[in-house]
């Protein structure tokens, strides 16, 4: 018998199973979940449809017909997994149009399963209903059928899925589904003569049904593994305004997913939309900051992540001067150069602003270098402060010390001084010569020629005698150059002789240092013509002044 509301819904069990499974396809496309942890992690949902065979063994009795198999037929069934093992299914099948029945079973009850990587394991018990109609008799001339009715069913069975790994394994293949099924159905009383094709009696159907499909699976037991983000700042510390890039490094984000990023700090201005951030530091005091940052996967709960990273604004390094003068002495109104040189570890373009004072005279410049005037200072030592300040609010100071010498005082005018006289009073027979006795005398003055280089002597001599007393007078002069040239060694251009107007039997001798004037003593001696005497002979003692 042919029942066409049957294999209607037949015919649209086996269509929703194909758009279910393009739809699934789909989905997995586009809204795939992240990928689980490795090993196996079950679905939460397990969506099954497929073909299905239904091999009815039963008779109607008390009229004894008997049910046979049906060939076609579609089944579908969802699970919900409580945990990696249990879990509750519901199940339809659809199997019309027989050769002498039809079923329609709707059932419910626990399933259990063993995953295993790639392959799964399951088992369930059943209950529900049985719409059931038919058999036919076996008399085609009678045409008698039981109608459609419902009945109370119970399945018992299980089988085995193949997980496939396309689409982050959101399909599978049920290799073979096997179930007991138990149905119990009331056609009503046995009327013996068919009325209208109703004979009635009582079924007590067992029957095997045999499935394979397609498996969609939803979710997961173990959800996948949690956001985690960390960052890092470089550099770690620096100077304000100095600018501290940041960058955040998330995993177990879905890469078919949107993920967003914002940023904050409890110090300077924090900008940036992706996982690299850039804090301006300016105006910032010395001390320690954070930057935190958010990434979140596409506004899905519980799928996001926080990391916090550190930074340190260092203080300003303290500027160093060192300060110079060159030279370090000047003469009364004479000028020296100051030279301030900053050392500056910081390591940043600066502007820098040079002043100057000193505690006497005056200084000019307001760079690196300055002029200090001693104009109107007194002699002595000058301290110069050398300032210098910087767009940082920092300064630093140093001295230095310039000395102005006391005027020279002009060394004395040079004079003349008188050394030792030599007298020829004893020797009456040669009154000119250069006795021993006088010897001692000569000595020391060519001592006092030697000390001072520069020197000269000038010798006059003198004679007591009005006849001849001149010629006398100029021998002894002569006599005394001989001797200190001759003896000593004296240079006879360093030795100048005169006559003198002393009525003395004597030469007086006078030391003329260098720049002296030598004093006007007598009469320049004409050394062409006045010869000097060899001191031979016996001499007679002279004396001494």
């Amino acid at each position: 018998m042919q029942f066409q509301p049957f294999r209607i819904l037949g015919r649209s069990l086996l269509a929703a199973s194909a758009v279910s499974l393009g739809a699934a396809s789909l989905g997995a496309q586009t809204t795939a979940a992240a990928a689980p942890p490795a090993g196996p992690n079950p679905s939460r949902v397990d969506v099954f449809l497929g073909y299905s065979y239904w091999g009815g063994h039963g008779t109607v009795k008390p009229a004894g017909i008997t049910y046979s198999s049906v060939n076609i037929g579609a089944i579908g069934s969802g699970a919900f997994y409580f945990n990696k093992y249990a879990g509750i299914e519901v199940s339809a099948a659809a199997h019309p149009n027989g050769q002498n029945d039809g079923l329609f079973l709707y059932q419910a009850g626990p399933t259990f399963r063993f995953p295993t990587n790639g392959v799964t394991f399951f088992g369930h018990a059943l209950a529900g209903g049985a719409y059931l109609g038919g058999p036919n008799s076996e008399n085609p001339a009678s045409y008698e059928h039981e109608p459609y009715r419902w009945g109370p069913s119970l399945a018992v069975g299980g089988g085995m899925d193949y997980d496939l790994p396309f689409h982050n394994h959101a399909f599978g293949i049920r290799l073979f589904q096997a179930d007991y099924t138990y149905i119990h159905e009331d056609y009503g009383p046995y009327v013996g003569i068919p009325t209208g094709g109703v004979l009635g009696g009582r079924a007590n159907i067992s029957s095997a049904q045999l499935s394979s499909g397609i498996l969609m699976h939803f979710g997961h037991i173990v959800p996948p593994p949690p956001v985690t983000y960390s960052c890092v700042a470089s550099p770690t510390s620096g100077y304000a305004g100095d600018p501290i890039t940041v960058t955040g490094t998330a995993t177990n984000l879905n890469p078919k997913k949107t993920a967003t990023y914002s940023w904050t700090s409890d110090g300077g201005k924090v900008s940036g939309t992706s996982n690299v951030a850039t804090v301006d530091t300016a105006g910032l005091n010395p001390g320690n900051y954070n930057v935190k940052g958010t990434v979140t996967e596409s506004q899905k709960v519980g799928r996001f992540a926080d990391c916090t990273v550190p930074f340190a604004i260092n203080p300003l390094p303290a500027l160093s001067l060192t300060c110079s003068s060159s030279p370090s002495t000047v003469a009364p109104g004479g000028s020296s150069t100051i030279t301030s040189v900053v050392s500056d570890s910081y390591g940043r373009p600066v502007n820098y602003t040079y002043s100057y004072s000193s505690t006497s005279g005056s200084v000019s410049g307001s760079g690196t270098t300055a002029t200090l005037s001693t104009t109107g200072a007194a002699p002595g030592t000058i301290t110069v402060t050398c300032n210098v300040s910087d767009d940082k609010g920092r300064n630093a100071t140093a001295t230095t010390s310039v000395t102005i010498n006391a005027p020279v005082a002009p060394p004395p005018a040079a004079t003349s001084s008188a050394l030792c006289t030599i007298t020829f009073d004893r020797d009456k027979k040669r009154p000119a010569r250069v006795d021993n006795e006088a010897k001692a005398c000569l000595d020391d003055i060519a001592l006092n020629l030697q000390r001072n280089s520069g020197a000269t002597l000038v010798a006059t001599g003198n004679s007591a005698s009005t006849k001849g007393g001149t010629r006398l007078a100029a021998e002894r002069a002569v006599n005394e150059k001989a001797y200190l040239v001759g003896e000593k060694g004296i240079d006879a251009s360093r030795i100048m002789v005169y006559t003198g107007t002393d009525s003395s039997n004597s030469v007086q001798n006078t030391l003329v240092p260098s720049g002296a004037t030598a004093p006007s003593t007598g009469t320049a001696v004409d050394e062409s013509k006045t010869k000097a005497q060899p001191r031979n002979g016996r001499a007679r003692a002279h004396r001494r002044k």
